[in-house]
């Protein structure tokens, strides 16, 4: 075994076992990772998984260095990776016959692996992605804070989260997402596991909403967060994800944290006031594999 060589496997307990303190051990870093791999596991049986999904760990010292995650739609994930290592991976990956569909990392990483896996295989990269990693630091409820209070969604309240977060795919031009949610694959979206907030005025009407995954390796990703257009600038935003990041921390998570797009100030602002503190920048990359 060379000494940059990932470990490829299918079996995610087995991986598990063997990178779990690795995940752990940065969650708010690893926190796509985190989520991914805890959702194939859950559904590895599920039979719409027609290929399966790939896992990689890189070792040094006896220590692992690195992960990857191949989920059943080709999308790959990685942590972070030095640019010889992202090279020696698209040269393993391309021996082996894999055909990632894109691939999402820290901006270094993904960029890294992009051009490598264009010059091992000639597929070229396309940028789709650019967001930016917040981790909470001591949460500050906002101020002036709008009348009203959180609630957790219930069953009564399906059709509305899943109209509100088309109309999030919309604004956001998340494709994939859309296409899930026209075809009745809710569970397939990446909304099908996540915690449903809503915020509401006194009289009960929901004016805002986000939502979090379950508490993963000590870690919670805030995620969407979605006000209706006519009801933006009046802080039911912040006043939802102060209020679901509240409920996270006494969940017990020790990571609370959330994407945002690097291009929108005053989201940014925002969750900066209510306590969350820039980590990394993160990026995606399409692969075109030209006509077959």
């Amino acid at each position: 075994m060379l000494p940059d060589d990932w470990q490829l496997t299918e079996d995610v307990d087995d991986f598990l076992a063997r990178a779990g303190d690795f995940l752990r051990s940065r969650p708010a870093l690893h926190t796509m990772p985190l989520t991914d791999i805890e959702k194939l596991r859950i559904r590895r049986t599920a039979d719409h998984d027609a290929e399966a999904a790939v896992f990689g760990r890189l070792e040094s010292g006896g220590e692992v260095r690195a992960i990857l995650c191949r989920t059943p739609r080709g999308r790959l994930g990685l942590t972070p990776v030095s640019a010889e290592q992202a090279d020696t991976l698209a040269a393993q990956l391309a021996g082996l016959g894999h055909t990632p569909a894109d691939v999402i990392a820290d901006r270094d990483t993904a960029g890294a692996f992009a051009g490598a896996w264009q010059r091992h295989t000639g597929a070229a990269p396309v940028p789709f992605w650019r967001t930016r990693l917040h981790r909470l630091g001591t949460l500050t409820p906002p101020q002036p804070h709008p009348e009203g209070r959180g609630r957790l969604t219930g069953v009564k309240d399906r059709e509305q989260v899943v109209r509100w977060c088309r109309e999030f795919c919309v604004d956001v031009g998340e494709q994939r997402s859309i296409d899930l949610i026209d075809a009745g694959s809710w569970d397939d979206s990446r909304f099908g596991d996540r915690h449903f907030t809503f915020w509401e005025t006194p009289d009960g009407t929901p004016v805002s909403m986000a939502a979090a995954t379950s508490v993963v390796g000590g870690m919670v990703r805030v995620d969407p967060v979605y006000t209706p257009a006519r009801l933006r600038g009046r802080g039911y935003a912040g006043a939802v994800t102060a209020e679901v990041s509240r409920a996270a921390l006494a969940a017990g998570a020790t990571a609370v944290v959330l994407f945002t797009d690097p291009a929108n100030p005053t989201s940014n602002a925002l969750y900066r006031r209510i306590g969350y503190v820039h980590v990394a920048d993160f990026a995606g990359y399409r692969f075109s594999y030209g006509a077959p």
